[in-house]
């Protein structure tokens, strides 16, 4: 399966959305741990994803937010959370309105996890 997600995550990482671009360039890409985008984990693609520190960030559209998305997420995160992942999920406008938030938060749990 992870095959025929590679072209999906390819395209997902060259066409970022703005929340997605604001929290890579101006955060998780200067953290001094490796942070991947769009990475194939399964059957599906992370938004990002730490591998140190066993994190999974999502970044969450209002596509998300309908009784089916809502639905898929819970499937999604069940299964990553049963290989010992733990899932952040942020929405859009978190990231519009409290950014350093967010990322104070990320780094707390990046940083007790990875040890630096």
């Amino acid at each position: 399966m992870q095959n025929k997600l590679t072209p999906n995550a390819r395209t997902l990482r060259r066409n970022m959305t703005k929340e997605e671009k604001h929290l890579w360039f101006d955060f998780l890409r200067t953290l001094p741990v490796t942070v991947n985008r769009q990475k194939i984990i399964g059957n599906y693609i992370v938004d990002f994803y730490c591998d140190k520190a066993k994190l999974v960030i999502e970044l969450d559209g209002s596509q998300h937010y309908t009784a089916e998305g809502k639905k898929n997420d819970e499937e999604r995160d069940r299964f990553l959370e049963n290989l010992g992942l733990t899932v952040l999920r942020y929405s859009d406008h978190e990231i519009n309105s409290a950014f350093t938030a967010v990322c104070d938060t990320i780094y707390v749990i990046i940083k007790e996890r990875c040890g630096f």
